[in-house]
């Protein structure tokens, strides 16, 4: 289960943004902080902006917590190439994140706990890792058992969001494949996600 059923949207609030892009905000209602000093506002310092990007960078993927999210920059800013591209390919590869993606799950925090239950295989073989990286070419399909899971039917049958072009998906057979490894601009993210910032964060 996830550990922020009664949180999650006072993270949106907090960070002044819809950030899983669902119909029913608790911005709609108020959009301001929560909190005594909620409505009061203040000009960022640019400690201020990387500390909210890097938030709202962690928090949009679920649960993960600080110890992995540093290890993610970690591991980015080893490889080759712009390390904000790299931490977005890390995050994108993650297993739970794909199987919100393509729709097998309404929700983020969903997608983690259906990979949790150990519904999903990945090349035939179940996964029961949220964080499980995916590599180019690796098979996502909901094991036979669960196909018929509501949760995943009505999901299908009403998807929220369109499939990006770095996956396939054939509804039909709950089977989708990880075509390749996303940048940054191939995202669907329903609010502007600042990298740059998460990389000064923790290269301070």
């Amino acid at each position: 289960m996830t550990k922020r059923i009664q949180a999650k949207t006072k993270i949106c609030r907090r960070l002044g943004v819809n950030l899983w892009g669902r119909p029913k905000s608790p911005l709609a209602r108020r959009d301001y902080a929560p909190g005594e000093h909620g409505q009061k506002r203040r000009k960022l310092s640019d400690y201020a902006q990387q500390l909210a990007a890097k938030q709202k960078l962690k928090h949009y993927y679920a649960n993960m917590t600080e110890r992995q999210f540093r290890r993610m920059y970690q591991i980015a800013s080893k490889r080759r190439g712009d390390t904000a591209e790299n931490l977005i390919g890390l995050l994108e590869r993650r297993l739970d994140a794909v199987v919100y993606r393509i729709n097998f799950a309404p929700t983020m925090f969903a997608a983690r706990q259906l990979v949790n239950h150990g519904h999903v295989l990945v090349n035939g073989r179940r996964v029961n890792i949220p964080s499980y990286q995916l590599r180019e070419g690796d098979v996502i399909e909901i094991r036979e058992k669960s196909k018929n899971h509501p949760m995943v039917l009505e999901s299908v049958q009403r998807p929220e969001r369109e499939v990006p072009e770095y996956l396939q998906v054939d509804y039909r057979a709950l089977k989708a494949t990880f075509v390749r490894i996303p940048k940054l601009s191939e995202v669907p993210y329903p609010v502007q996600m600042e990298p740059n910032l998460v990389i000064e964060y923790y290269s301070r």
